[in-house]
């Protein structure tokens, strides 16, 4: 007998660390399964989610993972934040056959034909964000993450890029995942000690309020040293005292305050459903454009088997928020749109920098130059 609905799995988190970020990813692909239903469903049948919350647990989005592909009869997942969770449904994503569509910025060097990787790798973001600190602040900076994997990666990258054009990298300090405000009395002497340039932060979660905050609280200037992130996004921002965030920058393809119509469309959407007050992140624009993404495969596939999916995704584009993105058929990454955004005292980024063009995944960094992102070419504004 036929299905008359198509299954599909969400996995974020509604409690934990990484939640806040996280409870915008759920919240941005139901907003897309309910727009892909009313538009009448892929085939003509409609997409039905069964979500379960991991409470940002490495183990139990594996077990989630695991009962969602063996039990509840999904083929495809939506969701993960941190690193360590996605490797961790990967093996079940594997031993099943099924699909893992990802939806946040990392660090790269993985591929697998049964992923989906929606959010910026490394060369759609730190390239950008390590030339926009040499331009405008200087080349000596301290690097500061949570102690996962995705910062230890990322820094490793941005330790390359940085040294490769006679920068330096003047401490490198890690605090635990369930941080707490004494971790970063230490963090504030070190920099305190080093005066940096900049500080590259990759701490994740409540982690980030409480370096934002212990930062103010030092009296360090972001004016002249700012903090700069690919990890702090509108979510983390509205947990922070006011004011706090104000001057600092983030490296990501989308930011709320983004001008376009679609950008535009997809936050007054999101607004509406879910509350004036409820911030849009990157993740979650990567989180709602991966679903329609999924279902225009699933109407060229004309079946949700998750090889034929795979294969009708390759080379696909699909008018998201953040503009034209495409899904890479060599690596499973998409082609995105790289920005800086600043900031503002109202607790909102302005793009201070913005790609003029797509750039392409290159998630293992076959080629980890900034020889090809000149200061004229990066288009800077004040």
């Amino acid at each position: 007998m036929m299905k008359d609905e198509w299954q599909v799995g969400v996995l974020f988190s509604r409690r934990g660390v990484t939640s806040a970020v996280e409870i915008s990813m759920a919240n941005a692909t139901m907003l897309a399964i309910d727009e892909v239903n009313a538009s009448g469903g892929p085939l003509g049948k409609p997409l039905k989610s069964v979500a379960y919350d991991p409470q940002c647990s490495p183990k139990k989005y594996r077990e989630l993972a695991g009962r969602l592909l063996s039990e509840d009869g999904v083929k495809t997942i939506f969701g993960c934040y941190m690193s360590s969770c996605r490797k961790a449904v990967l093996p079940e994503i594997e031993a099943y056959r099924g699909l893992l569509f990802y939806p946040t910025f990392y660090e790269g060097f993985e591929y697998s034909s049964r992923c989906f990787y929606t959010g910026a790798a490394s060369n759609q973001s730190a390239i950008q964000l390590a030339q926009f600190l040499m331009a405008k602040y200087g080349t000596r900076f301290v690097l500061v993450g949570s102690n996962y994997v995705f910062p230890y990666e990322y820094n490793r990258v941005i330790t390359d890029l940085v040294t490769q054009s006679r920068g330096k990298i003047l401490d490198e300090i890690y605090v635990p995942m369930d941080a707490e405000p004494k971790d970063f009395e230490r963090v504030m002497k070190k920099i305190a000690k080093h005066s940096p340039d900049a500080v590259i932060s990759t701490v994740v979660g409540e982690g980030a309020k409480m370096l934002y905050e212990a930062y103010a609280d030092a009296g360090f200037d972001p004016s002249s040293m700012p903090i700069a992130a690919m990890s702090t996004s509108e979510a983390e921002i509205q947990t922070m005292r006011p004011g706090v965030a104000e001057g600092h920058l983030t490296s990501s393809p989308f930011f709320e305050t983004l001008g376009t119509p679609a950008a535009q469309k997809f936050v007054k959407a999101y607004k509406a459903r879910f509350g004036a007050d409820e911030p849009v992140t990157a993740s979650a624009e990567a989180a709602y454009f991966q679903v329609h993404l999924f279902a225009k495969a699933l109407e060229i596939a004309g079946t949700d088997d998750p090889d034929e999916i795979a294969r009708a995704l390759g080379g696909l584009e699909i008018d998201a928020p953040q503009g034209l993105v495409k899904i890479d058929a060599t690596n499973h990454h998409a082609e995105l749109w790289p920005r800086i955004g600043r900031v503002n005292k109202l607790g909102k980024f302005d793009v201070v920098w913005e790609s003029p063009y797509r750039v392409k995944p290159d998630p293992y960094f076959v080629a980890p130059l900034l020889d090809d992102w000149t200061n004229e070419r990066l288009a800077l504004k004040a």
